[in-house]
């Protein structure tokens, strides 16, 4: 079994644990800049990116019938509620838990690997993504400074050891990149690059689905980088306090990229 992965993030939990005192605080719609000149220069290069090669696959991707689009949208939320699921246990949050397991399970057989969505007909609620980010803010971990990554977007440094985290806790990715899985789930068949291909799936679906939606704060905002930065930091908010979002027309989960893509 190899042990050094495990022990890194060991040693990352500790380091944030020992850093945050503040526990079970109030979470914050503000942050601190880490380095403003350069996060303004990195969105700069990310929606310069987007509109070269994000945003024409989107629109590509757009034009496909909505049955096959809806379908893979479905697809892929199904193999990413397994990491909601694990964070669902980490926060404590067993109810949750029960109703992720039973959405991916029915969704999974009943509705063809999760193609289809016949576990909210039988009562199992679709609800907001988890992520490990999330699950350092319910254990009372400070959001810390904001900052801008490349092609990743905005992020807090919360947040950004919760992308590492999301490595260690997320099955699709262990079952894709673990080989002491061979044996068990034949792993020759699902090689590294398929992780790749459902998150790049899941970025796609998430870009198709919010064209209107960035080029509107695009035009509207006086200042894009403050606007993101809001955004980013009250969506981030309201997922690790559960609280209902400001547009009910528009699914939670479908924002889920603005803070991990």
């Amino acid at each position: 079994m190899r042990l050094k992965p495990i022990k890194t993030f060991v040693y990352t939990l500790a380091f944030l644990l020992f850093c945050s005192f503040n526990s079970f605080a109030e979470e914050k719609y503000t942050a601190n800049e880490c380095f403003e000149k350069l996060s303004r220069g990195t969105l700069k290069f990310n929606m310069a990116l987007d509109n070269a090669i994000f945003k024409p696959v989107a629109k590509g991707y757009r034009a496909l019938p909505v049955p096959i689009r809806k379908g893979s949208g479905n697809f892929v939320g199904n193999l990413r509620s397994l990491l909601t699921l694990s964070n669902n246990i980490l926060q404590g949050d067993f109810k949750g838990a029960t109703n992720t397991a039973g959405r991916f399970v029915v969704n999974t057989t009943v509705g063809i690997l999760g193609i289809f969505d016949p576990a909210t007909k039988m009562g199992f609620e679709k609800k907001s993504r988890e992520d490990f980010g999330q699950t350092l803010g319910v254990w009372g971990a400070d959001t810390g400074c904001y900052f801008v990554l490349p092609i990743l977007g905005p992020t807090t440094v919360r947040d950004a050891v919760g992308l590492i985290g999301n490595v260690f806790i997320d099955p699709v990715y262990q079952v894709t990149h673990n080989t002491e899985t061979d044996m068990f789930v034949g792993n020759d068949n699902l090689q590294e690059h398929n992780y790749f291909y459902y998150r790049g799936a899941d970025a796609v679906d998430f870009r198709s689905k919010n064209i209107e939606s960035i080029e509107s704060l695009q035009n509207n905002s006086i200042d894009f980088y403050a606007s993101v930065k809001s955004l980013y930091l009250q969506n981030r908010a309201q997922k690790i306090s559960n609280a209902p979002i400001a547009d009910k027309e528009q699914d939670d989960s479908d924002w889920e990229e603005i803070d991990n893509q």
